[in-house]
């Protein structure tokens, strides 16, 4: 993105094992595919916090993204699995990585707690 004009600062990156490619996603959810293919994103939607966070499926058919207050976006073939936007953490979110055994994910706080949805909980600092 070296040279254009972007409204938030990119703040993620995810590889795209499928295609060889990978995302890239803005504070405000902009995302720009290169190599992988462009699945979705929130568009003018109003986010109450940042995203922080991008992970992809491993087919490469999807990803999620989160924001610092635990709000959970899934696009393409990414499954929903739950979030805590209605019950955000003492410290914000800082990010995501998705199972691919049971296709869930994990998000991880500041202070190094991990909140697991679909995926199994194994511990947190």
């Amino acid at each position: 993105m070296g040279g254009s004009a972007l409204n938030r600062p990119v703040v993620g990156i995810s590889p795209d094992d499928a295609s060889g490619g990978y995302w890239l996603v803005a504070a405000d959810c902009g995302v720009f595919a290169f190599g992988a293919q462009f699945v979705g994103s929130t568009g003018d939607l109003m986010l109450a916090q940042p995203v922080d966070g991008i992970a992809a499926t491993p087919d490469g058919g999807g990803y999620t993204f989160v924001a610092s207050d635990g709000g959970v976006f899934a696009f393409g073939d990414a499954s929903y699995f739950g979030s805590m936007g209605a019950a955000p953490p003492s410290s914000p979110i800082v990010g995501i990585a998705v199972d691919d055994m049971a296709g869930g994910y994990w998000l991880a706080d500041a202070s190094g707690a991990v909140y697991s949805f679909g995926a199994p909980f194994l511990g947190s600092g």
